[in-house]
């Protein structure tokens, strides 16, 4: 992925402390360790503060960093900074050619555990947006556990990571978020695991406008980025996840969509570009 010398955004939130993951009975956590929370929250519905203390033997103790700007010599916030300022010309321009006004969203880097306006921000459940402070939330250490576990190492791969949740700012904006939680209320919860599909989907598809725009904007794609982005997308399958960890299949519970539908989806974004193609509520089969 070309992103070198491109421009960074004003609105990235440095709340990394020194001391890793750390926060936990006393002992350090490894990325091990919170694969296993993030699994366990994910299909069993315990938090993963929770499983990380219980594995941990002690219980949670947060610190809470002050936020800062991201050093200037850590490649890695750079290269965050980079993606998020690209999100925002796309999204920016794509907002004013609808008669709109894109309201940029702040990235916050941590790590272990911090406070949102959505509750407590926890590492394990890997980048999350949340609509309450309109800001998304991403401890680095997700990118190594796309590397070790899901076998995904490139840039550009980490870039749909983020786009992806700016995807569901831009469903918060738009008042798509509002309108599924409405739906949501009361529903079974069977029906409000196929609403949060949807939702995911959309988001998936709304990486992909980003994709296109910006590539015809900056050349951003080089060879293999987008088989590498496809790649990640497909190891965080619903499907794939539950058949890894369980050993077997249940479609009632996806909460995010299968492989081949976080793929086909984030790929229509790439080849149309367009925001009315990623309308995933109207589709009949997803």
């Amino acid at each position: 992925m070309k992103w070198e010398g491109n421009r960074e955004s004003e609105n990235v939130e440095d709340r990394r402390g020194g001391g890793g993951i750390g926060g936990f009975g006393g002992r350090s956590i490894g990325i091990g360790t919170i694969v296993i929370a993030l699994l366990g929250s994910y299909f069993f519905g315990v938090s993963p503060s929770t499983i990380l203390s219980l594995l941990s033997g002690g219980p949670v103790q947060m610190s809470q960093p002050e936020a800062h700007k991201p050093p200037a010599d850590d490649p890695v916030a750079k290269f965050v900074s980079v993606v998020l300022a690209d999100t925002e010309d796309v999204w920016g321009k794509i907002f004013r050619e609808n008669g709109g006004q894109y309201v940029q969203p702040t990235l916050v880097l941590f790590s272990g555990r911090t406070p949102t306006a959505c509750g407590t921000g926890d590492t394990a459940v890997g980048p999350f947006y949340c609509p309450g402070d309109q800001k998304v939330y991403l401890d680095l250490q997700f990118f190594q556990t796309m590397r070790e576990r899901f076998q995904v190492s490139s840039e550009f791969a980490e870039a749909y990571v983020i786009a992806h949740e700016v995807g569901h700012h831009v469903q918060n904006l738009t008042g798509i978020s509002e309108k599924v939680a409405d739906m949501q209320r009361g529903a079974s919860e069977r029906k409000a695991n196929a609403l949060s599909v949807r939702v995911e989907l959309q988001a998936d598809c709304f990486a992909g406008v980003w994709v296109n725009h910006a590539d015809k904007a900056r050349h951003i794609l080089e060879s293999g980025d987008i088989d590498s982005a496809l790649k990640a997308a497909s190891a965080i399958g619903d499907d794939t996840l539950q058949r890894q960890v369980q050993g077997q299949v249940v479609p009632d519970s996806f909460t995010h969509g299968t492989s081949e539908q976080r793929v086909r989806w984030f790929k229509r974004g790439i080849d149309s570009g367009d925001l009315n193609s990623c309308n995933t509520f109207a589709a009949k089969q997803i």
